[in-house]
């Protein structure tokens, strides 16, 4: 069944910024939600890009086989131990040993009317 899971195994996500949690009752975060349709086990290596400074490829996620995890960016054991920098531009790339679906989303309530989106992540 692997060959025919659903996704692929390159995604791209472009546009990260992790905004501070903020005030109130829903907690600014950002979210990575990974599917696994295969039938064997999601190893994901996670590789982080800035426009004024090196890399982070030291982050690796797993998603069990026929299962669905979020990821949250603020959260340091989903980072493995990586501590994301608030407001600060960056992208993703993530590459799977398995088809996997990635959709990313973010929730910034540093303002009264607090902005919720999620996207397909670009993958080819």
């Amino acid at each position: 069944m692997t060959s025919n899971a659903i996704g692929k195994k390159l995604w791209l996500i472009p546009d990260c910024e992790l905004p501070p949690e903020g005030e109130g009752v829903l907690k600014g975060h950002e979210s990575v939600i990974v599917v696994n349709d295969s039938d064997v086990d999601a190893v994901i290596k996670v590789h982080i890009y800035f426009a004024d400074r090196d890399g982070i490829d030291t982050i690796e996620w797993h998603v069990g086989k026929d299962r669905v995890r979020c990821f949250r960016m603020n959260n340091l054991e989903d980072m493995c131990g990586y501590k994301v920098p608030l407001e600060t531009q960056y992208a993703m790339k993530l590459v799977s040993n398995t088809n996997v679906v990635v959709q990313y989303g973010r929730l910034d309530n540093r303002q009264t009317n607090l902005a919720y989106y999620t996207t397909m992540a670009y993958s080819e």
